[in-house]
């Protein structure tokens, strides 16, 4: 039987090149690390001048709860499970603020409540969150406030 000489084929690479996915991954690091100071802020609001200090927290993050000069509430979600984004802050009502934080105090008892109200809002509104906090149990308030210095 005569057999037939067998036709040399090369042998094809069959490996993912991994250097432009790094790449890809190094552009991505880099805009998300320039863009979550930039998400922390959440709502914009202009704080009255007070000599203050710093105020430390370690183990969660401080419910903070803002009043825009329009007189709108906003609540910062970066304890809620399922946000997808947790510097996200949402508009919601003086109702869903009590509930959330009255919420979040039966999961951490010493969690730290900030009111963060804009130097134009209406004192009512400031003193509506204070005052409803208050009777719902949660005496101890802090204020935030702009630094002169």
């Amino acid at each position: 039987m005569i057999e037939l000489p067998k036709r040399a084929r090369p042998d094809t690479n069959a490996d993912i090149n991994i250097v432009p996915y790094i790449d890809v991954m190094l552009v991505l690091l880099v805009i998300f690390m320039m863009t979550t100071p930039i998400i922390e802020q959440g709502v914009e609001v202009d704080l009255p001048e007070a000599p203050a200090t710093m105020v430390e927290y370690e183990d969660q993050q401080p419910t903070v709860i803002t009043i825009d000069k329009d007189g709108n509430y906003y609540i910062n979600s970066m304890m809620d499970p399922g946000i997808e984004d947790p510097g996200n802050t949402k508009m919601v009502s003086l109702n869903v603020i009590v509930n959330q934080v009255l919420a979040r105090r039966e999961i951490w008892p010493d969690m730290q409540v900030f009111v963060r109200g804009d130097v134009d809002a209406e004192y009512g509104k400031v003193l509506g969150v204070i005052a409803e906090l208050e009777y719902k149990g949660i005496e101890k308030l802090g204020f935030m406030t702009q630094n002169p210095n």
